[in-house]
């Protein structure tokens, strides 16, 4: 018998880690009781464990399809789900947009960090008297500017994704 849930794609995830540990579980407690060992002379019923085999692999085949339904419509609620402030970005372009902040920032904050001229540290070996400089070959302020601009971006695609995760919902046929 299936129903229609309507929940957020933040509840959604937690409804598929869910599903997820009970379906590790079966499995698990079906790989300690599909096989067992008894020594010779031992009463084999006395320390067979309980297995059935058709209502695990059905319950095993249920879990799985309702992770399956569940993994769809939080698929395609994000092709469709556009997230406010970001002209008409759905969910799964932020999330391509938001590691792709992530790296700039990265980037950003090493460039920033460095001296506009910075003394090598190259060995040439014998005690040379030859002194190596690098030099940022970019505005300084440029980039720390940038910086602060792709910082304060990422944390509005944040909290926008986190917001159209908490607010909207979706529909899940389970």
């Amino acid at each position: 018998m299936e129903k229609t849930m309507r929940m957020t794609s933040a509840e959604a995830a937690k409804l598929l880690r869910k599903l997820q540990e009970e379906l590790d579980n079966v499995l698990l407690m079906e790989e300690q009781s599909r096989e067992f060992s008894a020594s010779l002379g031992e009463d084999l019923e006395s320390v067979r464990p309980a297995y059935d085999y058709e209502e695990v692999q059905r319950r095993i085949g249920g879990l799985e399809e309702r992770i399956r339904r569940v993994k769809h419509a939080i698929s395609a609620f994000n092709l469709v789900q556009e997230v406010p402030g970001f002209e008409g970005m759905t969910i799964d372009q932020m999330l391509v947009y938001i590691p792709q902040l992530n790296r700039r920032k990265a980037k950003l904050a090493l460039m920033r960090q460095r001296l506009p001229k910075q003394r090598e540290r190259l060995a040439y070996g014998g005690g040379s008297q030859i002194i190596d400089y690098s030099y940022a070959n970019y505005d300084m302020e440029a980039v720390k500017a940038d910086y602060e601009k792709t910082a304060e971006e990422l944390s509005r695609a944040q909290t926008a994704l986190d917001l159209v995760n908490t607010t909207a919902q979706l529909e899940i046929v389970l």
